[in-house]
């Protein structure tokens, strides 16, 4: 999904939700922000527009957000969580525990592991997002394996 904050909130009103200003101003901090935020770099910014903003309702709107698909959340290493704007088509991402990088992973990288589950367990796997964690090739090579 893109930052059109006008038609995401459009799409907040036609499925019933209110558009308050803090969900409007963290929707835009995440914006402008770019992807995988933290919840603690969204606190800081709107905290600095709006003082009065506690970081619970950072931490409720973010995840009403995320329940509205509007968000995806990403699970970063050390357990740590991000945000980014959700997409017409889920992805998922490979996180480095040494350096904390991403790569984004397409979905239909999952599709046959998604079909055999069905397949083999008749269980329907509702996936929007998974984190892979390990080690990329720079920090593989960097500790001489």
């Amino acid at each position: 999904m893109t930052c059109n904050t006008a038609e995401i909130n459009r799409q907040l009103r036609k499925s019933g939700y209110r558009v308050t200003p803090q969900r409007q101003l963290i929707l835009e901090a995440v914006c402008q922000l770019g992807e995988h935020v933290t919840p603690e770099t969204v606190y800081d910014h709107v905290h600095r527009i709006a003082p009065t903003l506690s970081r619970a309702t950072v931490y409720r709107v973010l995840h009403f957000l995320t329940e509205q698909r509007i968000l995806a959340m990403v699970l970063m290493a050390e357990g740590r969580l991000a945000y980014e704007m959700s997409g017409p088509e889920p992805h998922h991402h490979l996180v480095c525990r040494t350096c904390d990088s991403l790569l984004e992973l397409p979905h239909s990288v999952l599709q046959s592991f998604l079909r055999a589950m069905e397949t083999q367990y008749d269980f329907e796997i509702d996936v929007s997002h998974v984190s892979f964690f390990g080690h990329c090739a720079d920090c593989r090579s960097s500790d001489g394996a």
